[in-house]
């Protein structure tokens, strides 16, 4: 094993961000994600491009309907040994 190595994270991803392509990877586009979750296809939109916060509640609505973790949305870029570390 000691050919390998830990990855090391090469893209910065906004929580915005992070909503658009757990989206786009589950095939849907933003008017799918408005129908499955209540949340208006403008505001899922806004969180995209990161104009409105995501906020806790909608992170779980979010979460649901893309099948993840809320904290994959909220934290996208979480670093947990640099994070423990500080």
């Amino acid at each position: 094993m000691s050919e390998y190595h830990k990855a090391e994270r090469r893209v910065e991803v906004s929580t915005g961000e992070s909503v658009r392509i757990l989206r786009e990877l589950q095939d849907m586009s933003q008017n799918d994600l408005a129908v499955v979750t209540g949340i208006p296809q403008s505001t899922i939109s806004a969180i995209e491009n990161d104009r409105v916060r995501l906020g806790v509640e909608r992170a779980k609505v979010l979460a649901r309907a893309l099948r993840c973790h809320p904290a994959v949305l909220v934290f996208p870029g979480w670093d947990i040994e640099h994070e423990s570390a500080a």
